[in-house]
C-alpha cells in the first residue's frame, strides 16, 4: 500500500497503527504482524512504525496492553451499572471476563506470540495485578474478609477463570455455563457477608451475668 501524507498527532498516529495491527492479527494471525506489514497496511513509512514501537515484540506488547485496557474498561463500566447484590456483581465480572475471551480472540494470539519474551512476563504480572485490584475493590463491600485475604482469593479465582476460558475457547463448554461456574467460584470465595457487630449482650442473655 502506498504511503499517505496525512498529518496526525503522535498519539493519534499510534492509535491508528494499533487499530491496523489489531486488524492484521484478526485477519492473518499474530504471525502476520510485523513492523513492515504494519507500515504497509497503515499507509505510512517504515521509520514511522519503528519510531512508535521499536521492535516487533514492542509492537505486540503495545497491542496486548491495549486489548487488556479495553477489557478492564468494559468491566469497570459494567460494574458501575450493576445492581447492589453480590450475585449481580459476580455475574457482571464473570460475563465481562468471558466476553473478552470470546470477543477479543486476538488477545490470546498476541499472548501466544510473546511466549518466552521476558518483558511479557513482567507486563502480564502488572496487568493481572490491576485486574485483581479491580475485582477485589468491587467485591469488598460484599465480603467479611480482610482486604488482603479477599485479594488473595481473587488471585485464585482469576486462575480458575483462565482455565475455564481455555475450555470455552476449545468449545468444551458454553459461555453461559462458564459465566455460572465463575460466578459461583466468586461468591464462594467471599467469606461470610459483612453485617452489624453483635455484642455478647445482644446474642447471649447470660453474657452480662457471666461478666458481672
Amino acid at each position: 500500500m502506498a504511503t499517505t501524507s496525512t498529518r496526525l498527532s503522535k498519539q493519534a498516529r499510534r492509535e491508528q497503527l494499533l487499530d491496523t495491527a489489531a486488524a492484521i492479527v484478526r485477519a492473518r494471525g499474530a504471525d502476520g504482524l510485523t513492523l513492515v506489514t504494519l507500515a504497509e497496511e497503515a499507509g505510512v513509512s517504515r521509520p514511522i512504525a519503528y519510531d512508535h514501537f521499536g521492535t516487533r515484540p514492542g509492537l505486540l506488547l503495545a497491542l496486548y496492553r491495549r486489548f487488556d485496557e479495553r477489557h478492564r474498561a468494559a468491566i469497570a463500566r459494567a460494574l458501575r451499572e450493576a445492581g447492589p447484590g453480590a450475585d449481580e456483581v459476580a455475574h457482571v465480572i464473570s460475563t465481562a471476563y468471558f466476553a473478552c475471551a470470546t470477543d477479543i480472540p486476538e488477545l490470546g494470539a498476541v499472548s501466544a506470540a510473546l511466549k518466552g519474551n521476558p518483558e511479557m512476563e513482567s507486563v502480564q504480572h502488572e496487568l493481572t495485578d490491576g485486574y485483581t485490584d479491580l475485582m477485589a475493590d468491587a467485591l469488598l463491600p460484599h465480603s467479611g474478609l480482610a482486604p488482603r485475604a479477599l485479594r488473595l482469593r481473587c488471585v485464585g479465582v482469576l486462575g480458575a477463570a483462565e482455565a475455564i476460558a481455555a475450555e470455552l475457547n476449545r468449545e468444551r463448554t458454553t459461555r453461559a455455563e462458564a459465566v455460572t461456574a465463575l460466578s459461583d467460584l466468586i461468591l464462594g470465595g467471599l467469606g461470610s457477608a459483612p453485617g452489624p457487630t453483635v455484642r455478647p449482650s445482644d446474642s447471649d442473655p447470660e453474657g452480662d451475668r457471666a461478666s458481672a
